[in-house]
Parts: structure tokens; sequence; C-alpha cells
């Protein structure tokens, strides 16, 4: 019986045991395809920041330098801390230049002189208007002091805050109005004693000095990245790629459907759409540039006004691309016959426009004067004129369809505007070549100069 009981046990156990690992087993085919696909899901996110990391170095060498710079600029100001000798100089005071080099260090050197210029100032002016408020709310007495310092408080606050809605003022200096607030603040109502007050002023504007010291030295010697540059070669940038589409606009919307391959295969007919949010981007670096030192070829009170005009004129004649881009791919097309007719004409403003535009931006990257630029544009003009012509002349009969017209009209009208966009801005870089005395470099061989007689009219 015993023996039974025994058998009876393990049999039971082994039952057990056995229902416990199949318990375990389904927990576990049930739990690893989740775990596997989130770690799956993990592994394809970092692999796509990584190329990501990878992409925007590949896009833009500077940036890695900058990540570099930024990094010996915080280890130069962190001997502070690490340097026994300097550490009791400045002491807790240091941090200062560890946070002046974190918030001023910029990518350009335009931006990191401005930041540095802005910050330095402002704590000059803050600290000593702030010992100043803390002397007169000292004479006032231990009753009045904290009123006197309320009311000081109180109106730079205001004053200043107030002052940052002038667009001037907030361009250039709103940064420094913020350091301006806050260095104000923290000194006025430190509750120091006089001493105290002034070596607080003293270390503060002592290690703000040293962190943006550092960082401009850096920047300007290192590998330096100047701002103008990059508005230079920007502007010159957008209009070359104006002149692209416009040199290929012609052939591509004048071609039907059925002549060759999708006109959407064209990548050279997008490039212009970055020009379209480019405003930004150049009052940004028009703004840093203004604070660089002479370097290179541009002068210390260079005409960066000036390049503003000119992109505000690319972009309005962008725009006008942007719908002759539409145009190029609606999905009702006049027909062949209806475009033949005015089909040279609009081709010959559309090249000699882009050809302009391209000539304009090889002008401000070399800084010669654009002389290839005027008869090109010249040469849209005659277009134009014949295109006036023809349209006065009756181009097509009373049988025709107005509605199958409108559209080739339209694009017609675009281009118009296109070549009076074109001349606008070759006006503004004849300027800037005044301005700055661009090279006068005489063309070996002229552009050619189209027939001033009427063009042939397409038979449809």
């Amino acid at each position: 019986m015993q023996a039974f009981l025994i058998i009876f046990c393990i049999s039971a156990m082994d039952l057990e045991c056995a229902s416990q690992e199949t318990v375990k087993q389904g927990l576990l085919a049930r739990g690893w395809p989740p775990i596997k696909g989130f770690s799956k899901h993990v592994k394809t996110k970092v692999l796509e920041f990584f190329s990501l990391l990878i992409k925007l170095g590949q896009d833009d060498p500077r940036r890695v330098v900058h990540s570099l710079k930024a990094g010996l600029a915080l280890t130069l100001v962190s001997l502070f801390y690490y340097y026994q000798p300097l550490y009791k100089s400045f002491g807790v005071s240091a941090m200062w230049a560890v946070i002046t080099v974190v918030v001023v260090f910029e990518f350009s050197v335009g931006a990191t002189l401005g930041k540095g210029v802005n910050r330095g100032l402002a704590t000059l002016l803050a600290g000593g208007l702030a010992v100043a408020a803390h002397q007169l709310a000292n004479l006032s007495g231990r009753i009045g002091e904290p009123i006197v310092l309320g009311i000081f408080v109180f109106l730079q606050a205001a004053v200043s805050t107030f002052v940052r809605f002038c667009p001037q003022i907030k361009a250039r200096y709103d940064y420094g109005l913020l350091i301006f607030i806050l260095t104000f603040s923290l000194i006025s109502i430190s509750g120091f004693r006089d001493d105290e007050v002034l070596e607080l002023v003293h270390k503060r504007l002592l290690t703000v000095l040293i962190g943006g010291s550092t960082c401009v030295i850096i920047s300007v010697l290192v590998f330096p990245v100047w701002a103008g540059q990059d508005l230079h070669n920007l502007i010159a940038s957008n209009m070359e790629k104006l002149g692209i589409f416009l040199e290929g606009f012609g052939d591509e919307y004048f071609k039907m459907p059925e002549d060759g391959e999708s006109k959407e295969d064209r990548p050279f007919l997008q490039g212009y759409k970055s020009v379209l949010d480019s405003k930004t981007n150049e009052d940004a670096l028009a703004n840093f540039a203004r604070w660089e030192p002479r370097h290179g070829r541009f002068q210390f009170r260079h005409p960066w006004k000036q390049y503003l005009k000119i992109g505000a004129l690319t972009r309005k004649c962008a725009y006008r691309i942007e719908s002759l881009n539409g145009h190029l791919y609606a999905d009702i097309q006049a027909k062949r016959g209806i475009r033949s007719k005015i089909q040279e004409t609009c081709t010959t403003m559309s090249m000699e426009s882009g050809k302009a535009l391209k000539e304009l931006s090889m002008a401000i990257k070399t800084m010669v004067k654009p002389f290839a630029a005027d008869i090109h544009i010249e040469n849209s003009k005659s277009s134009v004129k014949n295109l006036d012509t023809l349209l006065k002349s009756g181009l097509w009969d009373d049988e025709t369809d107005l509605l199958e017209v409108v559209p080739v009209a339209t694009v017609a009208s675009l281009l118009i505007d296109v070549v009076t966009c074109t001349a606008e801005i070759a006006e503004s870089v004849n300027e800037l070549a005044t301005m700055l005395k661009f090279e006068v470099v005489e063309p070996t061989v002229s552009p050619e100069k189209p027939e001033t007689g009427q063009p042939k009219i397409g038979i449809s």
C-alpha cells in the first residue's frame, strides 16, 4: 500500500511538472513574437537614426567640424574647474564661462560674434546699473530697500521687454536684452553686502568675457564658417535654379505627352521649389553677416541689404515659375495646333530668361560684371514684342474654342511676367556690381541676337 501511494505521488508530481512546462512554453510562444517584433523595430529605428546622422555629415561636412569645435571650446573653459589655481580665482562663478560657451557658440562666425557681443555688453551694462540700483536702495534704509529694488526691477524689465518688440532691435539685439534683464535682476536683488555685490559683478563679467572670447577665437581661427559667404552663394544658387527650370520649360511644355517620357521624371524642373521658402534663411544669414569682420572679398560694411533685395526679386520670379509648373503638369492640355502658333516666341522667352539668370548667377559667384546677361534679356524682350505682334494679328479664327486658348494664353502671360522679373533682377545685380566694383571682363563670344522681324506663325 505504501509503495502504491509513493508511485501515485510521483506520478502526480510528474503530471504537475509537465503541466507547468506546457503552460510555460505556451506563455513563451505567445510572448516571444511581440518581444522579437519590438526589438526589430528598435534596431530599425537606431539604424535609421545613424543613417540620418551620416547623411547630415555628408551633406555638409562643416557640421562635423562645428561639433568638434564646440567640444574643444567646452573643454578649454572646463579647465577653470579642473585646474586648481584657476578654480581658486573664480570658484563656482567659473560655471558662467561654461554656460556662455554652450549658449554663444554657433555655426557661423557672425552668429557667434553677434551673440558674444550681445552677452558681453549686456552683462557689463546690467552689472553696472544693478550695482547703482543696489547702492541707491541701501540709502533708502532697511524698510525702503526692497521697495526701491522692486521699482527698479519692474522698470527695467518692463522697458526692456517693450523695446524687444521693435523689429530692428529684435533682429540684432534680442538676445542681449534677455541677458540684460536676467543679469540686472540676479545682481540687484542678490541681497549681498556692497563688497560682495562688486565681487559678484566682477567675476560674472570676467567669466562671461572668457567664455565669449573662447568661442569667438575658435570660431574665427579654426575652419571658420562665414555667414556672408553662405548668403552670397545662396543668392547665386537660387538664381541658377530658376535659370535651369526656364531653360527646360519651353521644350517640356510644348512637347505633347505621346512624344516621349513622363515629365515627372525630370528632377531639374523641381529645383526651384527651395527658392520659395528661402526668405527666413536669407534674413538670418544677412543678420549674422553684419557682425562679421572683413574676410576675403567681403568688406566690413558689405551691402547685405542689396543681397536681400535680389533675393526678394528672385522669389517673386519663383512664384511665377510655380504657376508655370502647375500648367506643365495640368491634366487638361491645349491641342498641339493651338500651342504651335506661339511655341517659338514662348520658347525663346523662356530660354533667354533662363540663360540670363544663369549668367547673373555666375556674375555674382565670380564678382564679374554680367555683360552677357544684358544681351539675353534684350533677346527675351524682343520675343515679348514679337508675341504681342502675333496676338494683335489674330492667331486663331472664330471657330477656335476660347476655353482651349486660355491655358496657352495664361502661360504666355506668365512668361512675360518672368521676363519682367528677370530684367528687375538684372538691374539689382548691376547695382550690386557698381557698389562692389565688380571686375570688368569683356566676353570673348557674344550671345546671338535674334532677328527683330516677326517670327513665323506655326500652322495647325
